[in-house]
């Protein structure tokens, strides 16, 4: 179960690190205190993963206030290579081997399953790309937010600017779902849902209207939630 852990901060990150969220990923970052991999991941619209590999964050993906995290890794300096002496004979032929076939590596398959939609309710604002990452459905307060599909819950909370109340959920190592000013969350971080589960309560917290604010990502990177779910 993937559980993220965020201790306390003793201090605030530099000035110079601390930006405006959902703007590109700076050189590197310092995490504060409430950061988990998979919020900066989102805030900065980048693969969980390849952020964990960049940095050597094993799973849980545990990391702490202080801590310097990198964007892109840095580019390898060019060997120097000594001149090659000419031979001054020619050697022995040595016979050809041919090389062993690649064995593929195991990856887990990406989330093929049924989808469902989070909510009843007209859409009121498209996907428009980097514009508006995903789709608005209108409603009434408390109306229920459901799971589009089995997956477990990586964040809960208030700490991305713009979503007001959110809840972010990995379906599998590709797609992740994201529910935004939500009333009130019924599920906390760690919880594993099933499609369809009950998960919020429709709201309007950081926004100036009740809505459900819904965003998929796939590999990091948002795609319009209409294309995966299929229309109603």
């Amino acid at each position: 179960m993937l559980f993220l852990v965020a201790g306390c901060a003793s201090s605030r990150a530099p000035v110079e690190y601390r930006v405006k969220p959902g703007g590109a990923p700076p050189a590197q970052y310092y995490v504060t205190a409430g950061d988990t991999l998979f919020k900066i991941a989102w805030r900065f619209g980048v693969d969980y993963r390849e952020l964990a590999t960049l940095n050597g964050i094993p799973q849980p993906y545990t990391i702490f206030p202080g801590q310097k995290l990198v964007f892109k890794a840095s580019a390898p300096s060019k060997p120097q290579v000594a001149a090659a002496a000419k031979p001054t004979a020619k050697p022995a032929s040595t016979p050809r081997v041919t090389p062993a076939a690649a064995v593929p590596s195991s990856t887990t398959p990406a989330f093929n399953g049924r989808w469902i939609w989070p909510s009843e309710g007209t859409v009121i604002r498209g996907y428009s790309g980097s514009l508006h990452k995903g789709i608005d459905i209108d409603g009434s307060r408390n109306d229920p937010i459901r799971a589009v599909a089995a997956g477990e819950v990586v964040y809960a909370g208030t700490g991305i600017a713009g979503y007001g109340r959110l809840l972010i959920i990995k379906h599998d190592d590709t797609y992740l779902s994201a529910y935004g000013h939500n009333e009130s969350l019924v599920v906390a971080e760690g919880e594993k849902v099933s499609a369809g589960q009950l998960i919020a309560r429709k709201g309007d917290s950081g926004t100036n209207r009740i809505k459900l604010h819904f965003e998929i990502r796939r590999k990091g990177k948002p795609v319009d939630p209409v294309s995966v779910l299929g229309k109603r």
